[in-house]
């Protein structure tokens, strides 16, 4: 065999490509990528922060947004450092053990997106579909448990897959073409069968797609169907209006994920598969706070109290 296998304890080395194909970008990405992750960090912060501040914003709605920024400004952080250090310095490996790390927390974040994603359409539902029962139906505590339902379930799906990857052997030296360690870019670098992790993410993933997209279309079925026999003026402009940022922020996340791992497959679209991997792990948490703010006149509103309050601070 012309890969020796070797126990996974003993300084298994992967290394990343990266960009580095593009020798002339490094120093180009590695500032863009710089500026959109601060912008990240600094949003979801942000976000964060604003919806702890005003008190009229811990309602369920702002409840669930600020956890979703949290997942967020998590799922950045777990990728955005090391694809920095890959446009910087020669050394691109990284340990078997950090590889492993890196996928858990990055499945972790993306699984409980998925259903955080979910859980926000049940509460869109509940809001517009039963608006006079709305503060009963979404109690405190069931938003918290729904909450703590997602998070244990990416943990759990997360924890599942780790396992599975731990099973394999890998050969001592392999490269990668990619900037982070995602399931399949791990499967490549086993030289053992890999078969049946291969089954195990293909039905977690069908399994997690289903329900999350299911409970999300229901739920917009039943929004658009209660919205168009009201009466009011407007009724359905004023709902799309509410709903458009989450409708979009779906929109990235299931259209992303069913692209990568459906349609882009071949040698020839790695580029793309990188390309598109960075706009899912940078760029939508970038794009998710001014979406969920643009509109929100409360968020805007206690924005430009903290400005004035700074402002008046530093005057005096």
């Amino acid at each position: 065999m012309a890969w020796k296998l070797i126990n996974q304890s003993t300084g298994v080395l992967f290394v990343f490509l990266g960009f580095s194909e593009y020798p002339n970008l490094q120093v180009p990405l590695f500032i863009m990528f710089l500026i959109i992750y601060t912008i990240t960090v600094l949003e979801n912060l942000g976000v964060i922060l604003v919806i702890r501040i005003n008190a009229k914003l811990h309602t369920p709605m702002y409840f669930f947004l600020s956890h979703l920024s949290f997942i967020d400004l998590s799922y950045t952080t777990v990728i955005a450092p090391k694809l920095l250090d890959l446009l910087i310095t020669e050394d691109r490996s990284i340990s078997l053990k950090g590889c492993i790390a890196q996928f858990f927390f990055a499945c972790a974040c993306v699984v409980t997106q998925t259903f955080i994603l979910a859980v926000m359409a049940y509460d869109r539902f509940v809001a517009i579909c039963n608006p006079l029962l709305y503060r009963v139906a979404m109690s405190q505590r069931l938003c918290g448990l729904l909450v703590t339902g997602t998070y244990l379930w990416g943990s759990l799906c997360a924890t599942t897959l780790t396992y599975f990857l731990l099973g394999l052997s890998y050969c001592r030296s392999v490269t990668i073409n990619h900037f982070c360690c995602e399931y399949s870019a791990i499967l490549s670098a086993a030289c053992s069968d890999s078969s049946f992790s291969q089954m195990a993410i293909l039905l977690i993933c069908m399994f997690n797609e289903t329900c999350s997209l299911l409970i999300i279309i229901v739920s917009y079925v039943v929004i658009f169907i209660t919205v168009i026999k009201i009466p009011t003026k407007g009724a359905l402009q004023k709902a799309l209006s509410t709903c458009a940022p989450h409708l979009t922020a779906i929109s990235f996340c299931h259209g992303i994920i069913l692209l990568l791992y459906c349609a882009l497959k071949s040698k020839g679209s790695l580029l793309l598969v990188k390309i598109v991997t960075v706009f899912y792990s940078m760029v939508v948490p970038m794009l998710n706070p001014l979406m969920y703010s643009l509109r929100n006149k409360e968020i805007k509103e206690t924005v430009k109290k903290l400005i004035h309050i700074k402002f008046v601070s530093h005057s005096l």
